[in-house]
């Protein structure tokens, strides 16, 4: 099978016109980034905004192994499967970070024959969004520093300034840095740090705000740090607001891209599940929903965390409602599960397949008994999967009474999920939808860390640092207890420690730290050890991609 860049590269792609004139955008709606790619004007949605919705698929999955299951391309192959049934549908995806483009896990545009196009240019620099989320952090960053340089009228403590900078690579060198060394005109010396772009503040805003002067009350709302006397400063009390917004008002503007298939695609936003909320902007959501039928949407890794967050953040606040939830597994996740080490993954064990059966119960618990939501499994099946491994997880399925299908998208397209499609239209139509968050916007943060911690993950209970519990104190009397939690945990299992597989139980969440993030509506619970800034692997994905002398590129996934 060819490469996943080599059949991006071969695929003839319609003129984004094209795309956009299928969906019912006028020529004044949209702005063309060259032949296939588009801004579309945030004017479509408002203009629409009586319009009723289209019926919103939600894709999630069991937990991964560390190169993921295959979630984007079945998000992907679905709605090329939807295409070929003759439904008007759209697929509404999360922008690639150059972190793991370059990283562990490469390209994150689908793959094989399941890719959203220009996969290159989604991959890379694209329409500028996480460049702009780059600049507007940073430009945040220096005028805080410049302040304080300046006299710092307003008392702030250099000790307590919390807004570190960003970038959009993976560096484990910049996640601890000292800034201002040499004399006193090179500005105060303190301790700070490097975040990657995807966990800024900005980011999460960006995806959330619904329109310009939205987006201008979230930035102003940010918690930048505190003065000498503890009292908070936030980022409109630094004048700056209006210049963020500049910075951003062409990444507020959803893209518009297709898929293999020509079905379209909207890429928008890109933060992460494990250290941020994990789904694309709500204004590409929620114009795909005016604009198709059907739409399809994923959030970052496994249930407990992308999807989590879409149904407690995103979905009560903008009135969503997911029509179905397919959950992706694999039977390579589930021999991990089941105690497979990765480097024996491709050998058949029916039986570890069974003893990994408890992670894919797990996940399909919370989604049908804690969110009350209908739920098709969508068995991403890999060139190495044994027949048997394949019927272990079906039967599994039949006997929970979960419709399930084999998905071949990857190798197939949208030949491939042609089945998983079926299953998906006709739970729509029959099943039982009872969808509903987890806790109210009322209850005490304490209540919902341990709802999260004891009916998502599995915990037995929570326990707070002492760093943690002067945090959630500090919160409280800042008046921000009332708003949700975006747990930052590991990705690789339901617990806080990576190395626990399966459903694992016996065990405490350890929350370690709380950050208020005002602009966003969400406090951040770092959970465990995990890291805002990740680093390179022992062989960068970025040492195979090169470009070629007629100016094509190689290696991208």
């Amino acid at each position: 099978m060819l490469s996943d860049i080599e059949i991006a590269q071969q695929a003839k792609m319609r003129r984004i016109s094209a795309v956009a004139a299928e969906l019912g955008l006028g020529e004044d709606e949209y702005e063309p980034y060259g032949h296939y790619k588009a801004k579309v004007a945030l004017t479509a949605l408002q203009d629409r905004k009586n319009t009723p919705d289209g019926k919103l698929i939600y894709v999630t999955a069991i937990t991964p192994t560390p190169a993921g299951e295959g979630k984007t391309c079945t998000a992907v192959g679905l709605t090329q499967a939807l295409g070929r049934l003759g439904k008007k549908v759209a697929v509404a995806l999360r922008e690639p970070s150059l972190g793991p483009t370059f990283g562990v896990k490469g390209g994150a545009a689908g793959g094989g024959y399941a890719q959203v196009l220009p996969m290159d240019e989604i991959n890379l620099h694209f329409t500028g969004d996480l460049h702009a989320v780059t600049a507007a952090h940073n430009l945040l960053a220096a005028v805080i520093e410049n302040h304080i340089y300046q006299g710092n009228e307003l008392g702030l403590d250099p000790k307590r300034v919390l807004w570190q900078r960003v970038l959009d690579i993976s560096d484990r060198q910049l996640r601890r840095i000292i800034v201002g060394l040499g004399g006193k005109s090179n500005g105060i010396m303190r301790e700070s740090g490097f975040d990657i772009t995807v966990a800024s503040e900005i980011m999460a805003i960006l995806c959330l705000a619904t329109d310009p002067e939205d987006l201008k009350q979230r930035l102003g709302s940010i918690l930048v740090g505190y003065t000498h006397q503890g009292e908070p400063v936030f980022a409109r009390e630094l004048g700056v607001v209006g210049a963020l917004a500049v910075l951003l008002k062409e990444a507020l503007k959803p893209n518009l891209v297709q898929t293999l298939e020509g079905q379209p695609a909207f890429i928008h936003g890109g933060p992460f599940a494990n250290i941020a909320h994990g789904n694309n902007s709500i204004l590409a959501t929620k114009l795909a929903l005016k604009l198709a039928d059907y739409v399809v949407t994923e959030g970052g890794f496994a249930s407990d965390l992308g999807a989590e967050k879409f149904f407690d953040l995103v979905a009560p606040n903008y009135g969503l409602k997911p029509a179905v939830v397919v959950l992706v597994a694999s039977v390579r996740a589930l021999k991990s599960h089941g105690g497979v080490p990765m480097d024996q993954i491709a050998v058949p064990d029916s039986a570890a397949v069974k003893g990994g059966l408890k992670n894919l119960a797990k996940h399909l618990s919370n989604l049908r008994d804690v969110f009350g939501l209908p739920v098709v499994v969508a068995l991403n099946k890999f060139p190495t999967d044994d027949a048997a491994e394949l019927a272990v997880v079906l039967d599994y399925c039949q006997e929970q009474g979960v419709p399930a299908a084999v998905s071949e998208v990857v190798a197939q397209g949208g030949a491939g999920g042609v089945e998983l499609a079926e299953q998906v239209l006709a739970t729509i139509q029959t099943a039982e939808n009872h969808f509903s968050p987890l806790y109210t916007r009322d209850m005490p943060l304490e209540e919902k860390i341990a709802l999260l911690a004891t009916k998502i993950y599995g915990a037995d209970g929570v326990t707070y640092t002492k760093e943690a519990r002067q945090a959630l104190a500090e919160i409280k009397e800042l008046g921000f207890g009332h708003l949700p939690v975006c747990m930052a945990k590991t990705q690789m299992s339901l617990s806080d420690n990576p190395r626990l597989k399966g459903a694992p139980q016996g065990w405490e969440l350890t929350v370690r730290n709380l950050r208020l993030s005002a602009g966003a509506g969400f406090i951040v619970a770092l959970a465990g050890n995990i890291l805002t800034m990740p680093g390179l692997p022992k062989t960068p994905a970025a040492q195979k991609v090169d470009l070629l002398p007629d100016g094509s590129i190689v290696g991208l996934f």
